[in-house]
């Protein structure tokens, strides 16, 4: 029996549908899982019940007086706020040539660029290493800085240099018969124009920096620089070969609380600085 036109576009609809809520449980659940589990003590936590049986708070109390873990909370937002605010300066000043000037080698620099980001963290590991101690940052959160530049400037100057690509060059050229200088035309003109694009990825450094480990672990020695995923990693229970679980998943929710809210908070440029490009190709 052949089925209506109606039924085949009603059909496809309720399967792109259920494809979609898949999609979105999948990427949900282990975070759900993890708040679920956060209300759970003692062996409870190993049940498979969906629901707690009642909301308890003793993981989330037992994490905020761990010793240290507010200071590594604290580490974490200095961290990746300083980051972002260095590499979103250095990626304007660097995406401006890169996108309206034309130099020898520029496309040799972009590919290098591009590359940079493909580098896996611990094929330069043991250079930042020797790095930060010759200039005596190693467990220092001002080390921590400089590493994670590495992994979120090359990123934000391709990113950037792409969006300041696709500004009219008539903007410019009006600004310059104007008299506009070039530090003008960059913080007067284009910055408010590129606004969604460098807080899409000014957010996404910040999630690169709150959420690294591996450099975190590997140039922070003591609780003076120790960020929060590395806090977390060195929870320990009352026993030797006790996983405490249940702090552990309470630590996952505080820690991803910020990360919800500026995503939250910046949504709507966010979409904007995603769409930007889409639009103006």
């Amino acid at each position: 029996m052949a089925l209506s036109w109606q039924t085949r576009r009603f059909l496809r609809h309720s399967l792109l549908m259920l494809f979609c809520t898949l999609v979105v449980m999948g990427c949900l659940f282990p975070f759900y899982w993890a708040v679920v589990s956060s209300f759970k003590v003692g062996s409870e936590i190993f049940s498979t019940d969906l629901l707690p049986n009642r909301l308890n708070f003793c993981n989330y109390f037992n994490v905020l007086q761990t010793a240290g873990f507010g200071k590594s909370l604290a580490n974490s937002a200095v961290v990746a706020i300083a980051t972002v605010v260095v590499v979103s300066l250095l990626a304007l000043f660097a995406a401006y040539p890169m996108s309206r000037m034309n130099f020898k080698g520029k496309k040799r620099l972009l590919f290098f660029i591009l590359s940079a980001t493909m580098f896996p963290q611990v094929a330069v590991l043991f250079g930042m290493f020797e790095l930060l101690r010759f200039f005596d940052l190693y467990n220092s959160r001002e080390g921590l800085v400089l590493s994670y530049m590495i992994l979120t400037l090359p990123f934000t100057v391709w990113v950037l240099s792409s969006f300041m690509r696709q500004i009219p060059k008539e903007i410019e050229e009006a600004a310059i018969m104007d008299g506009a200088s070039k530090l003008t035309i960059l913080f007067r003109i284009f910055f408010p124009i590129m606004r969604p694009s460098m807080v899409t990825t000014g957010l996404m450094a910040f999630i690169t920096s709150w959420n690294e480990f591996l450099f975190a672990l590997t140039f922070s020695l003591t609780g003076k620089a120790r960020t929060v995923p590395v806090a977390i990693a060195l929870l320990s229970g009352a026993g030797q070969h006790e996983i405490p679980w249940g702090n552990i998943m309470a630590a996952s929710v505080i820690v991803t609380i910020p990360l919800i809210l500026l995503v939250v908070f910046f949504q709507r440029r966010i979409i904007s600085g995603l769409t930007y490009g889409a639009i103006k190709g």
